[in-house]
């Protein structure tokens, strides 16, 4: 298991940028984290967060994804999570945050 946090980004389907998230979100990573998220919201109108390669997240990466779609929306931009599974999915879940969030199952569904 990765105990750090990485990201990449991508151009996706029709004008969507692609933060792939990497790792961990958790009390260590979450200021890195919401950093390079904060830069790629700002710079970008629709936005899917990629959480395919996340490995894990806690409390601390559930208010980091708080944060920036509270940003997006402040912005007049999008914001969507995609590709939860496992742990990450079940935290998503049973915290409520896939019915505050705009949620997809894959990048697939973009559009």
């Amino acid at each position: 298991m990765s105990e750090e946090f990485t990201y990449a980004t991508s151009e996706g389907p029709n004008g969507w940028t692609i933060w792939q998230v990497i790792g961990r979100i958790d009390v260590s990573t979450a200021d890195e984290a919401y950093a390079s998220g904060e830069e790629i919201v700002k710079g970008n109108e629709k936005i899917a967060i990629d959480l395919s390669t996340l490995e894990y997240i806690s409390s601390a990466g559930l208010r980091v994804i708080l944060r920036l779609n509270k940003l997006a929306k402040k912005s007049g931009h999008k914001l969507t999570v995609c590709g939860a599974y496992g742990m990450v999915k079940s935290v998503l879940k049973d915290s409520g945050m896939d019915v505050l969030l705009a949620a997809k199952e894959s990048l697939d569904e973009l559009s």
